[in-house]
C-alpha cells in the first residue's frame, strides 16, 4: 500500500525473535500439567525438558527421556514442563525461557544442546542444567574441559553396548556380512559403529561390517525413507542383520527388515514392538535412568556439575534379552556374550570409541 512503512532487516529479526518466544510460551501453556499425573510429594520441584531433533514419538532417544521425566513425576512429585522445538532458534529460546523462570533443573536432550547449555549455565549460575549426550569442549591435548558447577554432562559409553550387540549379530547372523546404519555422520554415532565393529571382530575376525550414514546434519535422525533405502541395499548385498543408530530413521530400517525377512537391531530403547519377530535385540541406552537420577539428585540435594560417564558397569547401556527374543538367541550365544560383558567391565577388553 502507498505510504506503508517498510521494516528494516534488524526490525524484521526482532519481530521473528518475539514470535518465536511467543510460540514457545504458548506451547508451554498447552503441555499437560504434570502435577495432575500424581500427588505432589512435599513441595516438589520444577523441571523443564527440551527434546532433541525428532521429538516425542521417535520410539527411541526422546521417548526414553520422556519416560525418565514421567517417572520423576510419579515417584518424586516433580512438576515437569516439556518443549518440543522445531528449528535451532526454537531450541535455544526454549532453554532460555525455562532458565529465565528459575526452574530447579533444566534438561537438554541431545548433543545438539551442548553449546546452548554451556552459554546458559554461565548466564544463569543459580539454575541447574543437565545435558544428555553433552559434548564438552576439549583442550589442546584433546582432554575434555569440565563444565561449570551448575551443569551436569551426562554421557554414555555407547561403544560398550554396541560391542555386545555386534558379537550377538555375528554369532546368530548366518552371514559374514553385517550392517550398520547411522543417522548423522559425526563422532557420537561413530562410537556406535566402532563398538559394533569391535564386537563383530571379537567373535568373527573374518566378518565384514558394511557401515553407512543417512546424512551429515541432524535431519539424518528423522528420515525413515533414507533408512529403508540404505537397509534394502545392505540386505540385497548379503547382510542378514543390521544395527541402526539413527533415531526415527531406523523405522525405515525395520520396514526393510520386514520386507526382506531379515533381522535388525534397535537402539536407545527396546524397539521390539516396532517390528515383532524381526528385531533381534536392541542396544538400550538408559536415557530414562539418566534423566530420573538427575532430577533425584536435585531433590536429594546431591546435584553436582561435571562429566559423568555411564557404561556397562554403571548399567547405563545394555542389550535386550527377554521373552520376546529369547527364542532367537541360543543359550550358547547368550553365555558367550555375557562372558564378553564381564571382560569389558573388568577391563580385560578395551572397547574402541573411534573408527
Amino acid at each position: 500500500m502507498a505510504g506503508e512503512r517498510q521494516l528494516t532487516p534488524s526490525m524484521r529479526r526482532l519481530v521473528i525473535l518475539v514470535l518465536v518466544l511467543l510460540a514457545v510460551h504458548t506451547a508451554l501453556l498447552f503441555v499437560r500439567p504434570s502435577q495432575a499425573a500424581s500427588p505432589i510429594v512435599g513441595e516438589g520441584l520444577d523441571v523443564g525438558v527440551v527434546f532433541d531433533v525428532g521429538g516425542r514419538g521417535d520410539k527411541s532417544f526422546n521417548d526414553g527421556a520422556f519416560l525418565g521425566a514421567e517417572r520423576a513425576i510419579r515417584e518424586l512429585g516433580a512438576r515437569v514442563r516439556y518443549i518440543e522445538p522445531g528449528e535451532g532458534t526454537d531450541r535455544e529460546a526454549g532453554l532460555r525461557l525455562l532458565a529465565a523462570e528459575g526452574l530447579d533443573l533444566v534438561i537438554g536432550v541431545g548433543f545438539i544442546f551442548s553449546d546452548d547449555l554451556s552459554q546458559l549455565s554461565k548466564e544463569y549460575p543459580d539454575v541447574r542444567f543437565a545435558g544428555i549426550d553433552f559434548a564438552p569442549p576439549v583442550d589442546a591435548a584433546g582432554n575434555m574441559i569440565p563444565p561449570p558447577a551448575n551443569l551436569a554432562a551426562l554421557r554414555f559409553r555407547e561403544e560398550e553396548g554396541s560391542f555386545l550387540v555386534g558379537a550377538l549379530a555375528a554369532l546368530v547372523g548366518n552371514s559374514r556380512r553385517l550392517g550398520f546404519i547411522g543417522g548423522m555422520d559425526f563422532p557420537l554415532i561413530h562410537k556406535f559403529e566402532a563398538g559394533f565393529k569391535a564386537g563383530v571382530s571379537a567373535v568373527c575376525p573374518d566378518c565384514q561390517v558394511v557401515a553407512q550414514y543417512a546424512g551429515v546434519t541432524p535431519e539424518a535422525f528423522r528420515n525413515p525413507g533414507r533408512g529403508q533405502e540404505l537397509a534394502l541395499s545392505q540386505y540385497q548385498s548379503g547382510v542378514n542383520v543390521i544395527f541402526h543408530a539413527s533415531g526415527s530413521t531406523g523405522l525405515g530400517v525395520f520396514e526393510a527388515a520386514r520386507r526382506r525377512g531379515r533381522l535388525a537391531i534397535g537402539v536407545d530403547s527396546d524397539q521390539q514392538a516396532e517390528a515383532p519377530g524381526f528385531i533381534l535385540t536392541s542396544m538400550v541406552k538408559r536415557v530414562d535412568e539418566a534423566v530420573f537420577k538427575a532430577v533425584k539428585s536435585v531433590k536429594d540435594g546431591t546435584f553436582q556439575g561435571g562429566i559423568f560417564q555411564l557404561g556397562l558397569a554403571e548399567q547405563g547401556v545394555d542389550y535386550v534379552y527377554d521373552g520376546h527374543n529369547r527364542s532367537m538367541i541360543p543359550d550358547s550365544v547368550r553365555t558367550r556374550v555375557e562372558a564378553l560383558r564381564a571382560d569389558i567391565i573388568s577391563g580385560r577388553i578395551k572397547v574402541p570409541s573411534t573408527r
